[in-house]
């Protein structure tokens, strides 16, 4: 799954267009290297994002192109 879609499915970013542009600026880093939003996301990968002056880190644990709300947190953990 493309990493900016995962980040909407997720809902780490709310929508994909801004998951997109983090991505384009450089605030997307997957497994400690910058991310394009085009790169495929799979099991185990830690995804950290900047959002202005904090940091968060996930690992990814589960990928699916349709969640419900409820069960979208269960697709990654915090670390």
């Amino acid at each position: 799954m493309r990493l900016d879609k995962f980040l909407k499915v997720s809902r780490l970013i709310k929508r994909r267009t801004v998951a997109n542009e983090a991505c384009d600026a450089g605030r997307v880093m997957v497994n400690e290297k910058p991310a394009k939003a085009s790169l495929s996301v799979k099991e185990g990968d830690i995804i950290e994002i900047l959002f202005g002056t904090r940091s968060v880190k996930v690992r990814v644990l589960n990928v699916q192109d349709n969640v419900r709300k409820d069960d979208a947190k269960d697709m990654y953990e915090y670390l």
